[in-house]
């Protein structure tokens, strides 16, 4: 989960506007979860005395409202949350990276697309491959994307995070750390407890509104439904989906009658394909494109770090940013007044010199990046999905060929983890 680069897309910070949209919406508030043992025990730190009396007011004050507010029994929610504790780890690891710290892209991918996702994911693609199939068949959301997505943000469930998770959301939401946006976190963390909680109260069979009856609510899966582990940001299960995004979007893929994402990957699989398509992806559409190689100080003034598609395919085109194809339009094709972004990727080269690498982000780039707010993250999926065998092609029209420059003149990308793994099914719009 977050870890010093998910503070913003490129080089600069998202507008606050956008970072709402991102963690009320956004499966994963952050970047993939940090390496940790699954087996370890769940984490419970308390924080000083005097945070933890202030920490337990404003707790005791929330559960008051949400109580009045969703007719859930007030005592149903104090003795869920009766050993609630702040936890001190948490405040340290949600702080921004140092002013001296330098963002590095090919760090941050040989992290994540390298070898051991990449065969764990070979091996969760041969065991959920028919319904993989299906998925895609029915979203539109290529297989290789949903297990890219899963494997980078969990390694298909060997790091799911060891806090509990009304640990994390409440210690975010009342003992947040001393930051400019202070105010505006803790808001979207009690927001996301008050998710929380509702789906708690729905899993353990209450019916909303509550009209102030515990009848037919089962309290011991309500209790544990508050204490299972999340990351260090409160995202849950194989695809690290906040509990306002498992409210929305997530689904029962295995038709068991409930949705578990936590131990059920075809739950997993179905919840992410339907993110992904809630939030625009374009069937048979590309990610992004190179950059050509002459163009990098043009797409280097024309990248602001804004997750918005701003120029058209031909306006790229035109000033050499993308390099057209030769030959017959292919089938997904890109129009010229497709809308595109530029994407920076910075890195420190071995001087400490800023450099960056640059490519062309389209629609389906940004609905990654709905996902977890990272330029990095989504250019990770799109490479690590390459390497399990996604072709990451379109074309643009053709009658930009006659402007075309050498195909020599495009960086080639570098692909991760020996073979591609053959396609789980035929593309019909890819």
């Amino acid at each position: 989960m977050p870890n010093s680069y998910q503070t913003n897309l490129s080089r600069r910070y998202i507008p606050i506007t956008y970072l709402l949209l991102a963690l009320t919406l956004g499966a994963c508030s952050s970047s993939p979860t940090q390496p940790n043992n699954t087996q370890q025990p769940i984490v419970n730190q308390a924080d000083d005395a005097d945070t933890e009396a202030h920490y337990s007011q404003n707790l005791s004050t929330f559960l008051n409202q949400i109580s009045q507010t969703q007719e859930i029994p007030l005592q149903t929610l104090e003795n869920g949350f009766l050993d609630a504790k702040t936890i001190p780890s948490i405040r340290k690891l949600v702080l921004p990276p140092s002013g001296t710290f330098k963002k590095n892209w090919l760090v941050y991918r040989k992290r994540f697309v390298e070898p051991v996702r990449l065969k764990a994911g070979r091996v969760f693609w041969d065991e959920n491959r028919a319904f993989l199939s299906q998925v895609e068949q029915d979203s539109g959301v290529p297989a290789e994307v949903i297990v890219a997505i899963i494997g980078i943000e969990t390694i298909y469930g060997r790091q799911t995070g060891n806090f509990r998770v009304k640990d994390v959301l409440s210690t975010l939401a009342f003992s947040y750390p001393e930051t400019p946006n202070k105010a505006t976190r803790e808001q979207l963390f009690k927001d996301q407890l008050q998710e929380l909680i509702l789906m708690c109260w729905t899993e353990a069979g209450g019916n909303l509104p509550a009209k102030n009856s515990a009848q037919g609510v089962n309290s011991i899966r309500f209790n544990a439904c508050l204490n299972q582990n999340s990351s260090y940001a409160g995202a849950i299960g194989l695809p690290q989906f906040m509990p306002s995004s498992i409210r929305s979007f997530a689904v029962d893929g295995d038709g068991d009658g409930r949705i578990d994402l936590k131990q059920s990957p075809k739950d997993a699989i179905a919840s992410v394909a339907n993110f992904m398509k809630k939030h625009g992806w374009q069937v048979g559409m590309p990610i992004y494109f190179p950059v050509t190689y002459s163009s990098i100080p043009v797409a280097k003034q024309l990248a602001d770090g804004e997750p918005q598609l701003k120029y058209t395919v031909a306006e790229l085109i035109e000033k050499g940013i993308l390099t057209p194809p030769q030959g017959d339009l292919q089938q997904g094709g890109v129009e010229p007044q497709s809308k595109a972004l530029i994407i920076d990727l910075p890195y420190p080269d071995k001087d400490g010199s800023d450099q960056a690498q640059y490519f062309v982000g389209l629609n389906n780039f940004l609905t990654i990046v709905q996902y977890n707010r990272s330029y990095f993250y989504a250019q990770s999926v799109a490479e690590f999905a390459e390497a399990l065998g996604y072709k990451n092609q379109s074309v643009v029209p053709t009658q930009y060929t006659n402007k075309a420059k050498s195909p020599s003149d495009a960086p080639k990308n570098k692909k991760s983890g020996g073979k591609k793994k053959g396609k789980a099914t035929s593309k019909a719009a890819q």
